[in-house]
């Protein structure tokens, strides 16, 4: 991989790899401020609809772009620097539209209850910020949907309102979304759909699961759209101290615990990863600037094919779907263990009882997980039964030490 070095990254205030397709692959990026920069169907009735082919509809040419870091990496920063080189361009000229997670998710998205927050200590806003980024994904595919196909824009019958008040505004906003409502009762919107120059449609969130990137790019692939991503590896200790300057700053324990868990585009081992770039500098010269042009230029040439009867594919989201599988099972012990520990403490059990049942609960979670490491993970019922297995172990275990607390009291 070329690496173009640049200085290290700068206290620029944010408010949020190798060669693919002809792409050289380089690592440049981490923006400076704002200004510099570049010089009703719901989702089961969409997923039985389909995808119309942009080319059968005569659509112009779509992309997605996913801007991938550390919160207060400079994503946002840099989101603004190329949607504005991206409309000025000439010859050929690109529209583009920013979708900025932290703009659209409410604030409830980030802050969980103390006791929802321990439950998912180890995966940090991981229940409700799911839950609202799976919500906007959704929405994306409603508008992609009426776009592709000439059609109004309906709103969800299962949507927060005002999420869903505020993906339609950001549209409006920028022009995609006609201000005028076709019909107010039923919520259906007009959209822009006359213009021919091409769209890029960049998301703006941390994305640092490779698992979040891969549901974007299989909403790109079920629609042929274009996909890429940039992903700016910017140092943790800037991270945090542009993280310090925001009105409404993470806990630096989240941005630490999301830089140990961050998973860079990796196109040696996904495909479908192969258009990405990882930004590293703060300079963005002529040469970085056509770096990043190409990539998307490249990528809007290349569509994503709608899946087929790939082989690989399949393993590779079968693999995908049996890690999700099992860490929803992990996270399921891990509630079980951390509940039965908290319960035994208040019945005031002496702590080497308490080590003794916390070393015999952790062999069991163990010992499941592995057992459906080997197994194919296909089903989420299989899971659930799972659990219900794990739960009847535990409560075996937990009797096994009551009796021998009893014995020992009795014996002394």
């Amino acid at each position: 991989m070329r690496v173009l070095q640049g200085p290290a990254c700068s206290g620029a205030n944010d408010s949020s790899t190798r060669k693919g397709r002809g792409v050289a692959s380089a690592v440049y990026g981490c923006p400076r401020a704002p200004s510099s920069g570049f010089s009703s169907p719901d989702a089961e009735a969409l997923a039985v609809s389909g995808a119309a082919p942009m080319a059968a509809t005569g659509i112009r040419r779509l992309g997605v772009c996913v801007l991938c870091g550390l919160p207060a990496a400079g994503k946002s920063t840099l989101a603004r620097a190329l949607r504005d080189r991206l409309q000025r361009r000439e010859d050929p000229g690109w529209d583009c539209a920013l979708l900025t997670y932290d703009d659209l998710m409410p604030l409830e998205a980030f802050n969980q209850p103390e006791t929802e927050a321990r439950q998912v200590a180890q995966h940090p806003l991981l229940s409700r910020w799911k839950l609202y980024r799976h919500e906007l994904l959704v929405y994306l595919e409603h508008f992609l949907q009426a776009l592709i196909n000439g059609d109004h824009l309906y709103a969800p019958l299962n949507r927060t309102e005002a999420t869903w008040k505020r993906f339609v505004s950001c549209f409006k906003e920028q022009g995609l979304i006609s201000s005028e409502i076709h019909d107010a009762k039923s919520c259906h919107y007009l959209i822009n759909a006359t213009a021919s120059r091409p769209l890029y449609l960049v998301l703006d969130d941390n994305f640092y699961y490779q698992s979040m990137r891969y549901e974007v790019y299989q909403l790109a692939r079920k629609y042929s759209l274009s996909f890429c991503q940039l992903f700016l590896d910017c140092p943790l200790e800037s991270c945090l101290q542009r993280n310090c300057l925001r009105s409404q700053p993470l806990p630096d324990e989240t941005i630490c615990l999301m830089a140990r868990k961050i998973e860079v585009p990796n196109p040696e081992k996904n495909t479908w990863e192969q258009n990405s770039l990882i930004l590293k500098s703060v300079e963005c010269t002529s040469e970085d600037n056509l770096q990043v042009i190409n990539l998307l230029a490249t990528a809007l040439e290349n569509p994503e094919k709608q899946a087929e009867d790939n082989t690989e594919q399949k393993e590779t989201d079968r693999a995908i779907c049996a890690a999700s599988i099992l860490h929803q099972a992990d996270q399921a012990f891990r509630r079980i263990v951390s509940q039965i520990m908290k319960d035994v403490k208040d019945k005031h059990i002496c702590p080497s009882e308490m080590k003794i049942l916390a070393e015999e609960l952790n062999k069991l979670k163990a010992e499941f997980l592995e057992d459906l490491r080997q197994r194919n993970l296909q089903s989420n019922e299989f899971v659930t039964n799972t659990i219900t297995s794990f739960q009847q172990a535990t409560d075996n275990i937990v009797k096994k030490v009551f009796l021998l607390n009893e014995h020992t009291v009795f014996s002394a």
